[in-house]
């Protein structure tokens, strides 16, 4: 069986004013914004969402790369100093966040930014990185699946060959960063039951 070209998806939660408040239904002002990436595809962070089919609920074992996962921290950091931006720092939060949605992604056969249940990403993201008592919050988010092999080197590259992608992770703001990569034999949904590895990569700011 010939391998899948990686899929990939981005997206970003940045509020234009510096400053995001939370409310009743999650980030306000970017909620507005996220809706109008899928309405319009005209923003500069692209935005791809497959739902998950209902019957695909069992979950199955997954194998959790972690050099994969070191990996692409020390790269992403390289690059970062590369280009006089900060190096982020590992969030226990944001690593929480990642993994939890690949191993979703995984057990439920989808791929996109929101839960399987249609959470928002940047809500699913502020249950592990909440905002506290902080007056700035932001969160960015990229991702990737492939049926081939992904290291750290060939993950980055693939994300720097997209404008989306690149933009986030060259995004000045962020300070923290947590990934989380699963590897499963057969995968249900739209992996067609393939062996899979998804990668999730979390960025964030808060201060």
């Amino acid at each position: 069986m010939t391998p899948l070209r990686p899929q990939i998806v981005a997206a970003a939660s940045i509020p234009p004013t510096g400053r995001a408040s939370l409310g009743p239904m999650g980030l306000r002002g970017t909620r507005r914004q996220l809706v109008e990436i899928v309405a319009l595809s005209l923003s500069i962070f692209g935005w791809s969402l497959l739902a998950a089919p209902a019957h695909a609920t069992t979950e199955r074992p997954a194998i959790v790369p972690r050099g994969l996962e070191q990996g692409v921290l020390t790269k992403l950091n390289v690059l970062r100093r590369g280009h006089g931006l900060v190096p982020l720092r590992r969030s226990s939060g944001l690593a929480a966040a990642a993994g939890q949605h690949s191993t979703e992604m995984a057990n439920r056969g989808y791929f996109g930014h929101s839960s399987a249940d249609g959470l928002s990403f940047d809500r699913r993201i502020a249950h592990f990185y909440p905002r506290g008592n902080r007056r700035h919050w932001a969160v960015g988010e990229n991702l990737l699946w492939s049926t081939s092999n992904v290291d750290a080197a060939s993950a980055l590259d693939i994300w720097l060959n997209s404008p989306e992608h690149r933009k986030i992770i060259l995004t000045p703001r962020w300070r923290e960063f947590g990934v989380g990569a699963v590897h499963v034999v057969s995968a249900p949904g739209v992996y067609s039951g393939r062996a899979v590895t998804i990668v999730t990569t979390d960025f964030g700011v808060r201060r």
